[in-house]
C-alpha cells in the first residue's frame, strides 16, 4: 500500500475535520464493501484451488482412495476428506 499525503488529495475543509480526530498519524481508509476483492482473485490462487479440488473430487469418484489422493496431491488425508466429503466450494 502506497503512502499518500492527505494535503495532496483531500479538500482543506475535510482535512481540517479529520485533524480534529487524528493528527500526525497514519490513517487507513478501506475500500467500500462492494469494491473489495475476495482472497485469491488477484493472484489466481482461488481459481487454482477450485480446479485442484474439482480434480480431487473427480479422481475420488473414479475410485482412488483418500490415501492415494493425499500422496498424489501432497496433502494430508484429513485435507482430502474435507475436500471430498465437504460441500464447501471456493
Amino acid at each position: 500500500m502506497k503512502y499518500v499525503n492527505a494535503d495532496l488529495v483531500l479538500p482543506q475543509r475535510l482535512l481540517q475535520e479529520v485533524q480534529k480526530y487524528m493528527q500526525g498519524g497514519m490513517l487507513y481508509i478501506p475500500k467500500p464493501a462492494g469494491q473489495r476483492k475476495r482472497w485469491g482473485e488477484n493472484s489466481g490462487g482461488r481459481t487454482y484451488l477450485a480446479a485442484r479440488n474439482q480434480s480431487i473430487r473427480e479422481h475420488y469418484a473414479s475410485g482412488l482412495s483418500v490415501t492415494e489422493l493425499a500422496g498424489q496431491f501432497c496433502l494430508s488425508a484429513d485435507s482430502i476428506k474435507k475436500i471430498v466429503y465437504g460441500s464447501k466450494r471456493i
